[in-house]
């Protein structure tokens, strides 16, 4: 059976490589074709890669946690005749090629720091396209970037200065600048962090921890609150839940009506749908709604509702429920979680009054909604002020200062809430 390289495959538009998990072949053994040969991760979806044809696994050429660009060797493989497979190239044919790549990184490097497209991280300090490369693949920040000691010319950081910073452990992750004039230090702490049952964490957990540290390393975060009187929304969706399911055969849940109304809201304020790229505010043409869901690992993974302006409740109500089942079996894609433009987390789900959301990068906002409680409130209506049970919630809208101000955060948040608060109880389904 002639050899054939099986490479990193491309598992979604916006993947460019993915981290391999674990191979389930060992090396000599056969499979037969649709067999999984080896657990994929990208980003925070793991996938599943099945065989292409009969064969024996001849070589892993990657290992476990090793990140691996799409279209690259993985493994070769030994497949029976039919079976689609690359050739290995020959020696003769990969040393010119080497040899080329060789010549045109020594030629990119003769250029100065600014025509190879470095980075500017602050007055004299400048960073090469790499370094940012792995900056932002370990979610560190410029700023935690511009304290690490350079050992290039000028003192300018190498891959092996950030990969050593890396091994020590990030020991100027979470310093805070010291101001020079008044000679104060910050002095080293040593905490006890007592004794206990270890449980490493896993992957993901690993994933959104450093996520959120970048996040708030990252974006200066301010949060808003209102609060909203959904008790017409309350009161349709309870007369209307159950023959909505007997006429589409979906579960009629409160967020397909959330995002609704947040996605009206963002037509109206687009600049809240934005991230910040340098010195340039980039406002985004697609309205993408990121539902945070609870998994039941008690890890949390935000796939996404695209175009959500431009679907009805029907539709709405259709992918929300299909993206939270998939989530929690563990069978979303890696598109199913790019490309967000704005992102809601239910924190009422788990019964909190409110909550203080932290942005998901590179995001200008994300709104938490908190749980839905009965209360007596004082009503103005035409023969005077009257007390009224109602169904009240909390909206909390946590935005990055940097280019969302108070103004425009809390028109915003307060035009979500008038959204949920002028809900039409005629509508039909």
């Amino acid at each position: 059976m002639p050899e054939t390289e099986f490479n990193m495959p491309k598992m979604g538009e916006s993947i460019t490589e993915g981290t391999i998990i674990n191979w389930l072949v060992e090396e000599g053994a056969s499979f037969e074709a649709g067999d999984i040969l080896v657990e994929v991760a990208t980003d925070k979806v793991d996938n599943e890669v099945p065989a292409p044809g009969h064969g024996v696994m001849v070589k892993h050429l990657k290992g476990p946690k090793e990140v691996v660009p799409v279209g690259e060797p993985i493994a070769m493989l030994a497949l029976e005749d039919g079976a689609i497979g690359k050739k290995k190239s020959s020696p003769a044919t990969q040393k010119p090629a080497a040899e080329a790549a060789t010549k045109k990184i020594q030629k990119k490097s003769l250029k100065s720091p600014k025509a190879a497209n470095a980075v500017h991280v602050r007055d004299n300090v400048f960073i090469s396209p790499l370094v940012d490369s792995m900056a932002r693949k370990h979610h560190i920040s410029y700023e935690e970037l511009a304290r690490i000691p350079g050992s290039g010319k000028d003192g300018r950081l190498k891959k092996s200065d950030v990969t050593g910073y890396l091994e020590d452990g990030r020991p100027y992750q979470f310093a805070q600048p010291v101001p020079q004039a008044s000679g104060f230090q910050v002095p080293e702490l040593t905490f006890d962090k007592g004794t206990g049952k270890r449980v490493p964490m896993d992957r993901m957990r690993q994933m959104i921890a450093d996520h959120m540290v970048f996040s708030k390393h990252t974006s200066p975060h301010v949060t808003a609150y209102v609060e909203a009187d959904l008790t017409e929304m309350v009161n349709w969706r309870n007369k209307n839940k159950k023959p909505f399911q007997e006429k589409y055969g979906e579960k009629l849940t409160f967020t397909p009506l959330f995002v609704e109304c947040v996605a009206k809201a963002i037509e109206e304020f687009p600049q809240i749908n934005s991230s910040l790229d340098g010195s340039e505010i980039i406002v985004k043409d697609n309205i993408n709604i990121g539902m945070a869901t609870a998994l039941p690992s008690g890890n949390l993974i935000v796939p996404v509702v695209k175009d959500a302006n431009q679907k009805n409740l029907k539709s709405l109500a259709a992918v929300t429920n299909d993206l939270a089942v998939r989530a929690r079996n563990n069978e979303l894609t890696g598109d199913d979680t790019k490309g967000s433009t704005f992102t809601i987390s239910n924190v009422g789900t788990f019964g909190s009054l409110m909550g203080t959301p932290i942005i998901n990068q590179p995001e200008a906002a994300i709104l938490a909604t908190g749980v839905i409680k009965k209360r007596a409130e004082v009503m103005e209506r035409e023969h005077g002020d009257t007390i009224e049970i109602r169904h009240m919630m909390y909206l909390s809208l946590s935005f990055d200062h940097r280019i969302v101000d108070g103004f425009l955060a809390g028109s915003f948040l307060r035009k979500v809430a008038d959204y949920m608060e002028e809900f039409d109880t005629n509508r039909g389904i």
